[in-house]
């Protein structure tokens, strides 16, 4: 389990502090709302799970996007062939978090964005790092933030985080949502998945949010 819990920690520079925040940032909204934007980095059971965890976060939902195929099943995306990642819709409250804060956790702790075509144990274009943005403004941050990570060289490699406009949005099949709080002890999810949970929970406790916690 402590191999498990530096997982992410292997594409960061030595000695790295403070994780930096977005330069270019919208500030917090002043009424309630709701924004939604598709990101994927790996297996989406623990990408849903951290920002299942995440304060400002309303929804955060496990999918297929960035492809070709449309209504794509699991079997179908797993082949490599449809072009679509495994994805999580998140939708949030841009009056409790903001675009730059959502992005920093899925960079720091959601998933290794220096990781071509895979994420851990898992190969092939379904798992590759990808942000689809829902407006030119999301892109603008999003692609800002990734030159700014590599500019100030927070990982010991570039990364390689693909921005695209989202163009749709897959929901996955019923068994594959909330499955890091139903599965909480497979040997996956164990080694894989719930060290990200805790991470956040560790390293953003001003962002960590204990719902519906299993473990």
């Amino acid at each position: 389990m402590k191999l498990a819990a530096l997982f992410l920690a292997v594409g960061l520079t030595a000695g790295a502090a403070a994780f930096p925040e977005a330069a270019d940032d919208e500030p917090l909204a002043p009424q309630p709302g709701r924004e939604t934007i598709v990101l994927a980095g790996g297996c989406f059971w623990g990408v849903q799970a951290v920002f299942q965890h995440t304060k400002g976060v309303i929804t955060s939902t496990s999918g297929y996007a960035g492809g070709r195929t449309k209504n794509p099943s699991y079997e179908m995306v797993s082949s490599g062939q449809t072009g679509h990642a495994e994805s999580v819709r998140v939708v949030f409250d841009p009056s409790q978090i903001s675009l730059g804060r959502v992005l920093k956790i899925f960079f720091s702790v959601a998933h290794d964005p220096t990781e071509l075509n895979r994420q851990g144990p898992d190969e092939g274009t379904q798992y590759r790092s990808l942000i689809l943005a829902t407006g030119d403004r999301q892109a603008a941050i999003a692609r800002a933030y990734v030159r700014q990570l590599d500019a100030a060289r927070v990982f010991r490699q570039k990364i390689v985080t693909e921005v695209l406009p989202l163009e749709a949005f897959y929901q996955a099949e019923a068994y594959h949502q909330d499955y890091v709080f139903r599965h909480p002890y497979e040997p996956y999810i164990a080694i894989n998945d719930r060290p990200k949970v805790e991470n956040l929970k560790k390293r953003y406790p001003d962002l960590y949010v204990d719902k519906r916690s299993a473990f």
